[in-house]
């Protein structure tokens, strides 16, 4: 009996390392399935999971309560699984380059727990060759088994996009790759179980890792050149949004709109792949060129802040500002890598002390990671500047009445309001006297 039908019989099971915004919709995916076991290292985290609490709000309180997955931190656990999936983060260190600590850490756990016969595959982001030249290495000395002999493994892309309730694991076309055709075969039929849009086979593990990694270095690419245009055309006293709206009634204009791009893909993936290039002796134009353009647009923006409080006749010492959102997207409460905060740490260097308010981050989570004290979203009042940085569906459904709240009774001409996606109408806060500016 293959792998495929002992899962499906239950005579084995799956595990999904990493119980993050990528492994767990996994593991509770597959466990309407069959037998899944769902591994963190972190106990905090799985005792939540454990008492029906969904941390990362990817599939919802509910769904984790009805769900048969075993949560558990302690790693001999594995040992009942044949099937391995590795779903850890991958950032970039200070120096921005690849961190896979978390990676190499995971292995080295699923390599401890290694039986004969298992499958391992890698959903984490990587640039080409980790797989194959980081990841074997460690499973077989963890392990003692040999690769391609006792065990085998595989890369299958993760495509999770955190918050986004249409685009799910099972509605995504599935990349898969395999060091072999057996194993290739197995990883298909495997992850077919739950995919219902089916999978796509790669010719190798290089190419599916090389596929995952420009995936996202393309809307990075994309994204920078929209911030370039609205950084041109805000000298030009021209409002971005128009011209785009314009452009867009071309049958093939790409719909994308400038932003900050931070989070855990976007505004990472693609130094993984300049790395690489650079091992190669290869030094990227395009790329990096894009990551630079879009790693300051935080600074860019509370740049303009400044002109705008300076515009209205605000003292800048004395100003009260707000930024709603600390999170990396909208309606989701992933706080890593968001480029809110260079927004925040510019304007403290004009000497500004911004409050913070975001409904859907965790005060806990923020107060580790940036040190901020986050208050509560009905708090904000008597502003002189609201900057609306992200936009969770609690601001976007603002009207006028709830936007003029957070300023008090000053005149329009003294309220400064920073939209920084241009979620609001702009004439219709322009022709109330307000002070509106936006990428």
């Amino acid at each position: 009996m293959d792998l495929y039908s002992e899962l499906l019989s239950k005579k084995t099971k799956i595990s999904i390392v990493g119980l993050g915004y990528v492994g767990l919709p996994i593991a509770v995916a597959f466990a309407k399935k069959v037998d899944v076991i769902g591994f963190d290292i972190s106990k905090e985290k799985v005792e939540l999971y454990q008492s029906g609490v969904d941390v990362t709000q990817e599939v919802g309180d509910a769904a984790i309560q009805a769900s048969t997955v075993h949560f558990t931190y302690e790693e001999h656990d594995l040992k009942e699984a044949n099937f391995h999936i590795v779903a850890v983060p991958t950032p970039v260190s200070t120096d921005r380059t690849p961190d896979l600590g978390a990676v190499k850490s995971a292995t080295e756990i699923v390599g401890r727990n290694l039986k004969e016969g298992a499958i391992v595959v890698f959903e984490s982001t990587v640039y080409p060759g980790v797989t194959e030249d980081v990841c074997i290495p460690i499973l077989e000395a963890a392990s003692g088994l040999v690769c391609g002999k006792s065990f085998k493994v595989g890369y299958s892309p993760e495509r999770i996009n955190p918050g986004d309730q249409i685009h799910r694991l099972e509605t995504i076309v599935k990349v898969v790759s395999g060091m072999d055709e057996a194993s290739l075969d197995q990883i298909a039929k495997v992850y077919e179980i739950v995919v219902e849009a089916g999978v796509y086979k790669a010719e190798s593990i290089k190419v599916a890792e090389a596929a995952k990694v420009i995936e996202n270095s393309q809307r990075d690419i994309n994204i920078a050149f929209m911030n370039e245009l609205s950084i041109i055309f805000n000298k030009m006293g021209i409002d971005t949004k128009s011209v785009l709206k314009a452009s867009a009634t071309k049958w093939n204009f790409l719909n994308f709109t400038p932003g900050l791009v931070g989070g855990h893909c976007i505004g990472v993936d693609p130094y993984y792949l300049t790395y690489k290039a650079e091992q190669l002796g290869y030094h990227s134009q395009i790329i990096l060129s894009g990551r630079r353009i879009n790693d300051d647009m935080g600074k860019y923006v509370a740049e303009n802040i400044i002109k705008q409080l300076i515009k209205a006749g605000i003292s800048i010492a004395e100003a009260k500002v707000a930024v709603l959102g600390i999170t990396f997207k909208e309606n989701c409460p992933d706080i890593r890598n968001t480029k809110v905060i260079d927004i925040i740490e510019e304007l403290k260097e004009y000497g500004i002390r911004p409050i913070v308010a975001d409904p859907q981050a965790n005060p806990k989570d923020v107060m580790e990671a940036y040190r901020l004290q986050l208050i509560a979203f009905d708090r904000v009042e008597n502003m002189d500047a609201v900057v609306i940085a992200v936009n969770h569906q609690e601001f976007t459904s603002m009207d006028k009445v709830a936007v003029g709240k957070m300023f008090g009774e000053k005149p329009h001409n003294r309220k400064v309001l920073i939209d920084v996606k241009g979620m609001l109408d702009r004439n219709a806060y322009e022709a109330l006297g307000y002070n509106y500016w936006r990428l």
